[in-house]
């Protein structure tokens, strides 16, 4: 960048700038908003098409369970939680990148989240909302699900306080409504944007009524403000605490392998490193489809790549430390449950979550491994996969062989464990692209913080290195 530029931008020296190309508040109003405007192109039809049939494929395992329990699935006698607890982690997991990028990074005021952190934030609101299907099926009578609310019910039967189920419920359904409101808040002006360029009269009301009267005046920016801060301020212990619950599910138990202290950083650690590679696999793609290579540069794919390494490095340690913990403890059950982990029925799932989780985010260290896209995009889904046989491993090695040989079992999946997990992304696609054909992806209104023009000193600052350069 020359020096002219980065003098009228205040960029650091060797910082590159946030968006690509020669960007006005028009032009990005008019890139984002038109993506909504245009016609909708055939490939999404074709996508939307895939998604919901996903998405049947989910109401039919649903609706089959229903009618027919539990015992379709490949549950047995030790292994009482199987893919459904195995899914309800991971999908918690996927949608913590969401409020970290949005929540946090804008605590500590770092520019680059403005271009994905809408686009994160929406991943986060339909990952729970997967998550939340399997703690309500895989308690077998599923009607009944509302006793975990305390709630007056018929039978007046309260929820048990020490049950870590309920805590699941309190701690993702607060997760949940604190990331809404979070979302909703930061789409305000941007939907008031949609409604003034709105042609047809349907869509003026509609976004007219979700934009609460925006007029972008002096005052209701100030409220905003405020109100962003607050909720900022509300999400960013949510991080913390919520996978930290749904970890203490194991945690408080006495099986081997799950009653250690490790979990609660453990488990926050591997939820930011596969959000952050779901959000790295969906806006590769996106970018791409709707060019706005521009908008979310390599830049913010780097810099994403480096949370993923700083976490896979941490996620790593904590394998590792695992080991240690069960060696140093001098206790035999804890000995034998890791490296039956490592060499026992379970070692083929166990090596591939290293290969993914551990081996895999070193790519990261060189520059131009992380800057590129094919190498980005083929790490982030194998993470993936290593984060869901990470819970894969924990769930089921540690219940398949407990403390009495006599009971042990192997754990086997059935049609109707593989078909309610993949429905499961029929869900999370579905509403995916609703949310990308319908609303700003892309928050204009915080992009358009980033750019030198917004400085109220820029022109000035700019007329002063102009007359400097001729002077």
């Amino acid at each position: 960048m020359s020096t002219t530029t980065r003098e009228i931008t205040g960029l650091p020296e060797g910082e590159a700038p946030l968006l690509g190309g020669h960007q006005t508040f028009t032009g990005i109003t008019a890139k984002i908003s038109g993506i909504i405007e245009r016609r909708t192109p055939p490939v999404w039809y074709l996508a939307f098409g895939a998604a919901l049939s996903l998405f049947l494929v989910l109401v039919g395992s649903i609706g089959y369970l229903l009618y027919e329990g539990t015992g379709i699935w490949g549950l047995n006698n030790p292994v009482g939680w199987g893919w459904a607890i195995i899914n309800f982690v991971w999908w918690v997991g996927i949608g913590h990148a969401g409020t970290l990028i949005s929540a946090i990074l804008f605590l500590l005021r770092q520019r680059w989240r403005t271009s994905i952190n809408r686009f994160a934030e929406a991943m986060t609101l339909f990952a729970i909302s997967c998550a939340l299907i399997f703690p309500a099926i895989h308690v077998g009578r599923m009607w009944v699900v509302y006793w975990v609310f305390p709630i007056p019910n018929q039978m007046s039967m309260w929820p048990n306080f020490r049950s870590p189920l309920l805590w699941d419920v309190f701690a993702v359904s607060t997760y949940f409504t604190a990331s809404l409101l979070f979302w909703y808040t930061g789409l305000i002006p941007d939907l008031a944007t949609l409604r003034d360029r709105a042609s047809k009269k349907i869509k003026k009301i509609i976004f007219g009524i979700f934009a609460v009267g925006w007029r972008g005046g002096n005052r209701q920016w100030k409220h905003y403000e405020l109100a962003y801060l607050i909720l900022a301020g509300i999400s960013t212990p949510l991080v913390l605490s919520v996978h930290s619950v749904v970890s203490t599910d194991f945690a408080v138990s006495i099986i081997p392998g799950w009653h250690t202290t490790i979990f609660p950083p453990y488990f926050v650690a591997g939820a930011i490193f596969s959000g952050f590679a779901m959000v790295i696999t969906l806006t590769v793609i996106a970018r791409k489809i709707f060019g706005i290579e521009d908008l979310i540069t390599v830049d913010h794919l780097e810099k994403m790549n480096k949370v993923i390494l700083l976490t896979g490095s941490m996620v790593g340690y904590a394998y590792g430390m695992e080991f240690f913990i069960a060696w140093y403890s001098g206790n035999i059950y804890e000995q034998f449950a890791f490296l039956n982990r490592a060499f026992g029925p379970y070692a083929w799932a166990y090596w591939i979550m290293v290969s993914c989780n551990v081996a895999v985010p070193q790519l990261f260290w060189f520059r131009k491994l992380r800057t590129s896209i094919p190498v980005m995009f083929v790490a982030s889904i194998l993470i993936n996969i290593g984060m869901w046989f990470e819970r894969f491993v924990i769930v089921v090695t540690s219940l398949s062989r407990d403390f009495l040989p006599s009971a042990w079992d192997y754990y086997s999946p059935t049609i109707w464990d593989i078909s309610t997990f993949v429905g499961s992304f029929g869900l999370f696609f579905t509403l995916f692209l609703l949310f990308i054909r319908f609303l700003p992806m892309i928050s204009m209104a915080e992009v358009k913080t980033v750019l030198p023009q917004a400085d109220p000193h820029h022109h000035a600052a700019a007329r002063a290195v102009e007359g400097n350069r001729h002077g």
